[in-house]
């Protein structure tokens, strides 16, 4: 049986990118998504190319994560992989850092670390019952620089220093989980994706293509092959790492 991968947050731009893609090569899928109805599609859509299950839930509750997973085991058998997409923001996230609020950005770092972290552990504990694992998480170039403030000027765009700070922590985690559990037959990395086209004003598109070498903003389809290419054993002796996708943003 082809390798069985969770995807968290796969009715997003990356997660639905992604079940497109490993559909399409096989693999068996298990997605997970706040977002029932767009899973409900995702699964219509990609079924007939192999196995697709769909569990929605929130996964900012360990009790959602274990039941994740347990219905993981419960419909696979095992679990092989695991891609964490998710990204959760609070309703206060996005706002300039003299407009951030302490209600909202302890939800945001509570979230978009805290859950993470306690994801990475429950999943890496049935890694180690089944004496193997790969875990790719979703960093970003902000996790590893600073952003470019002058691409924002006259724009109702903002970067929030919550994003920074939870992206450079993923960075983190993956080097510590990496080392933490070396010689268990496990495979930790992230990826951090430039920017992604989303309907950006053109000032900032081009701005943002200056700092870049050929493409400026992403497609998806520019980054889910890398993350194929983690999920290989053509990839075996990567570990630890942060795989950067940027046309040279980050130089």
């Amino acid at each position: 049986m082809k390798n069985v991968v969770i995807i968290t947050g796969a009715a997003g731009r990356i997660g639905s990118a992604l079940v497109a893609f490993l559909a399409n090569q096989g693999y068996n899928l298990l997605l997970t998504d706040i977002n029932k109805k767009k899973l409900l599609i995702l699964k219509k859509k990609y079924s007939y190319l192999t196995r697709v299950e769909i569990f929605s839930t929130n996964l900012n509750f360990l009790t959602n994560i274990n039941k994740l997973l347990f219905f993981a085991i419960q419909k696979f058998k095992r679990i092989d992989a695991a891609i964490y997409c998710s990204y959760p923001k609070s309703k206060g996230f996005g706002k300039k850092f003299e407009d951030v609020k302490e209600y909202y950005l302890k939800q945001d770092l509570n979230y978009q670390i805290g859950s993470l972290i306690l994801f990475c552990q429950r999943t890496i504990r049935f890694f180690l019952k089944f004496k193997k694992g790969n875990l790719i998480l979703i960093s970003s170039i902000q996790g590893l620089s600073s952003p470019k403030f002058e691409h924002y000027k006259n724009t109702k765009m903002t970067s929030p220093i919550e994003y920074t700070v939870s992206k450079s922590a993923i960075i983190s985690i993956t080097s510590y989980l990496s080392k933490y559990f070396r010689n268990k037959n496990l495979r930790i990395n992230c990826v951090s994706p430039g920017g992604i086209e989303d309907n950006q004003p053109k000032v900032f598109r081009k701005r943002y293509r200056n700092s870049c070498n050929n493409i400026g903003l992403l497609k998806t389809n520019n980054i889910v092959p890398t993350i194929s290419f983690l999920l290989s054993e053509d990839s075996k002796a990567i570990n630890g790492k942060n795989i950067i996708i940027d046309d040279g943003w980050s130089l």
